[in-house]
């Protein structure tokens, strides 16, 4: 696809900026807009949402999110060799995209966003699974953002989606799937993008739960989760022993065999035990 939007194809966008891809900030860009575009529709019903995009390169999603109707997009870009050409986008789209040039670990973006928001982004390998982390993580809950749309490293959005018993399961699965939504919509081979990276990716999408799925004390949750994980061939009655004291009777209390080890433990149960462990301090 040359374009959906009149503009000049990623390839020629590339050349003309003379944007070749940095390893150190776990850039790899996806130059089909067929693809792009396809991102930007699982992210679904975008008129009257605000977009948060990070790292959106030479703005190949950025245009699939816009062209699909989103009322703005606000781009959060550290590379500034990207900027000229996310300009282009912006002159395409009067009023519709705001660029920020910042680290998206370190800038406040709510202030520039109005609700209905959804986040869309090809995320950068290295800051993916944490800014993943602190928007699943927010004091507060229900979340500013309604929905995720990410692409991942394939290995990393099967431990978002997966289910006790299984080698990918573990942290992530729990803290995304007590508050969200999860699936994996897309499959994406290495040679979609520029440079190929050594693996396949994947975009999933999560949906905000108005409420958590179970009750529970986020942080007393998190405290449980990190620490069964951690030392996930441990049984549990070893790697939780710094938790509570008394961590046996509670495992036992909440129907979980302390000789268990965190992988077979389903979030239900790790819910009991948290409000178990809150109530017992």
């Amino acid at each position: 696809m040359a374009a959906i939007d009149g503009l000049k194809p990623l390839r020629d966008v590339i050349r003309d900026h003379e944007l070749v891809a940095k390893k150190s900030l776990g850039q790899n860009f996806l130059l089909d807009l067929n693809l792009t575009a396809k991102i930007a529709r699982a992210a679904g019903d975008l008129t009257g949402a605000d977009v948060l995009e990070v790292g959106p390169g030479p703005g190949g999603l950025t245009r699939g999110l816009l062209a699909e109707g989103a009322r703005r997009v606000l781009a959060v870009e550290k590379d500034s060799r990207c900027l000229p050409a996310l300009a282009e986008i912006a002159a395409h789209y009067p009023g519709r995209l705001e660029v920020i040039n910042g680290d998206a670990l370190e800038v406040d973006v709510r202030a520039h966003l109005t609700p209905p928001i959804k986040i869309a982004a090809n995320l950068p390998y290295n800051v993916g699974t944490e800014l993943l982390v602190r928007w699943l993580t927010p004091p507060d809950w229900p979340p500013f953002w309604e929905s995720l749309t990410l692409m991942f490293q394939k290995e990393v959005a099967e431990r978002i989606v997966a289910k006790p018993g299984t080698n990918h399961y573990g942290r992530l699965a729990l803290l995304a799937q007590w508050r969200a939504e999860a699936r994996i919509v897309m499959v994406l081979p290495p040679e979609a993008f520029t440079p190929a990276p050594k693996v396949h990716s994947a975009v999933v999408h999560l949906k905000a739960l108005p409420e958590p799925r179970f009750p529970a004390d986020a942080r007393t949750l998190e405290r449980i989760v990190a620490a069964g994980f951690n030392q996930r061939r441990k049984m549990l009655r070893a790697s939780l022993k710094g938790v509570h004291p008394r961590i046996e009777e509670l495992l036992l209390k909440a129907g979980i065999p302390p000789t268990e080890r965190a992988e077979q433990v389903s979030l239900e149960q790790f819910c009991h035990l948290a409000r178990l462990v809150k109530a017992a301090a």
